[in-house]
């Protein structure tokens, strides 16, 4: 499902106009970049979690020269996905509706 199936079945659902559909996902999806620019967490709730974590500066070979580099820590956004939502993956995805 690409943006625009996503904001046409959200204006189907919801009962909104597709404009004002797409303002919501907009308006979400910055709220919730200015939170892990913050460094906070997102949960939603029966969805999930979206978690800033730190990763931590390691040390890489480059496989063809044999040279050793240095990363930098970095900050990396994972997901952790509901017990319902986990099952239904695990069940092969019945029941999505």
């Amino acid at each position: 499902m690409n943006n625009k199936e996503f904001i046409a079945e959200l204006a189907l659902r919801s009962g909104y106009t597709q404009a004002d559909a797409q303002k919501l996902v907009n308006t979400l999806i910055e709220g919730m970049g200015d939170s892990f620019e913050a460094g906070e967490n997102v949960s939603l709730t029966g969805f999930g979690t979206f978690e800033v974590k730190k990763r931590m500066e390691r040390v890489v070979v480059n496989p063809s020269t044999g040279m050793r580099m240095l990363v930098p820590p970095k900050l990396v956004l994972g997901f952790k996905p509901n017990a319902s939502i986990k099952e239904k993956l695990k069940n092969g995805g019945d029941g999505n509706d």
